[in-house]
């Protein structure tokens, strides 16, 4: 331990003595440890904001759709899946909430339209066709007013609950409630205020308007064809089971025989989960890459102070050689001080990496946080790049010859 202490504070001495050689050495180091920080900051950051959009749908809440993209379909006879498949239509999902293994399903259209009140317009607004059971996979709450019911619903009627951004800039400070505003050119009541949940990447700041599917089928144009539909399982089924019974009911019901393709998709979360595990793997692969680049360059530093500084110190080698000091306690005491440059450098690096994450955090919309695994791990890889490329330094002061060492002008 006590040539621990002592090559810590000859390493902390040496960047006092030389602060501009010993900040150089150091650069390198500092870089390669804030990409790990920054890095791992994104991408915990983004599989949080996924698992957490995820969790408001339900553990076991999954998507019956037309098509979905992510399947990468390589079938030759079918080449365009998502154009030749039939659509979904409101008769399948009728008959799907009726399955016994079914607590209810959602359905959900989008379309886009120009929105006025009182002389305000606001162009290509997103619109939601769905049915009144939506509030309960969307998250978020319903902070001002009510949802619209399912007789509104079934008869069509021209009812919409806007989110917080679309009433913050369509009435400002005035209550919302019982305003009439158009809705491609048609009047709607506003009977409620949506608070949606905080989304990845700042989902929320766009305005949207949910109203009925009925409605916006019969009266808002939009792109034909690709209602999904969100099928929640009862209590008590598990999801392998209900995937099974939707899956039976949907092949029935379009008349598939044995051994034909289906011509849906049925995805579960783990589905998105894997897709968002693939992605996180490329960008820690790039991570790692370019935190060895930084490391790299830090190491070359290292190797080059260090091996100044055991030529400046060769007569203090020579006397503690004449004095009893072993090679191993030579070799130890240098590689302590690359150590402690390089872990330096690390804690610099860690500071500045925490700092843009924080940045990152606080004021965009990028959901980026340090785990603390990262913190270890980024100092661990600075320390053992100054024990890796200390080694020849440490090697060569420990081969000295006492003799020519003392004699060393």
């Amino acid at each position: 331990m006590t040539g621990l202490f002592e090559g810590v504070g000859i390493a902390l001495s040496s960047l006092r003595a030389h602060k501009l050689r010993a900040a150089l050495t150091i650069l390198g180091v500092a870089i390669g440890v804030t990409v790990v920080m920054v890095n791992s900051a994104l991408i915990s950051g983004f599989k949080k904001g996924v698992s957490d959009m995820l969790a408001s749908l339900g553990p076991k809440t999954f998507w019956v759709g037309r098509y979905w993209g992510g399947q990468n379909d390589q079938d030759p006879e079918d080449p365009d899946p998502w154009r030749r498949r039939p659509p979904i239509t409101m008769d399948e999902a009728n008959r799907l909430a009726k399955l016994p293994s079914i607590a209810f399903v959602v359905v959900d259209e989008y379309a886009s339209a120009d929105i006025e009140f009182e002389g305000h317009r606001f162009a290509a607004t997103a619109i939601h066709g769905r049915n009144a059971d939506w509030p309960r996979i969307e998250g978020g709450q319903i902070s001002a007013g009510r949802s619209f019911t399912n007789l509104e619903d079934a008869s069509n009627e021209h009812v919409a609950v806007i989110n917080t951004k679309l009433a913050e800039n369509l009435f400002g400070q005035r209550d919302p409630m019982n305003r009439h505003i158009k809705i491609a050119g048609l009047p709607y009541d506003v009977v409620g205020i949506y608070d949606p949940p905080p989304r990845l990447f700042g989902g929320t700041d766009r305005p949207e308007i949910m109203i009925p599917h009925g409605t916006l089928m019969k009266d808002v144009p939009h792109w034909r064809g690709w209602m999904d539909m969100f099928v929640v399982p009862q209590d008590s089924v598990s999801l392998q089971r209900a995937i099974d019974d939707v899956t039976i009911a949907m092949r029935t019901m379009r008349g598939l025989r044995p051994g034909q393709k289906s011509n849906f998709d049925a995805v579960t979360q783990e589905v998105y989960t894997k897709a968002i595990d693939d992605f996180t793997k490329v960008a820690k692969m790039l991570m790692w890459a370019l935190s060895l680049v930084g490391l790299m360059v830090g190491g070359i530093g290292v190797v080059a102070i260090m091996m100044i500084s055991v030529t400046e110190r060769t007569r203090e080698i020579g006397v503690r050689k004449a004095l009893g000091a072993t090679r191993r306690a030579v070799m130890w005491q240098f590689l302590v001080e690359a150590a402690t440059l390089t872990l330096v450098g690390g804690i610099v690096g860690m500071a500045l990496g925490w700092l843009i994450a924080f940045l990152l955090h606080t004021m965009t919309p990028v959901p980026a946080y340090v785990p603390l695994i990262s913190i270890f791990v980024a100092l661990l890889m600075a320390a053992f790049t100054g024990l890796l490329f200390g080694i020849y330094p440490a090697s060569k002061a420990a081969r000295l010859d006492p003799v020519e060492a003392l004699r060393y002008e």
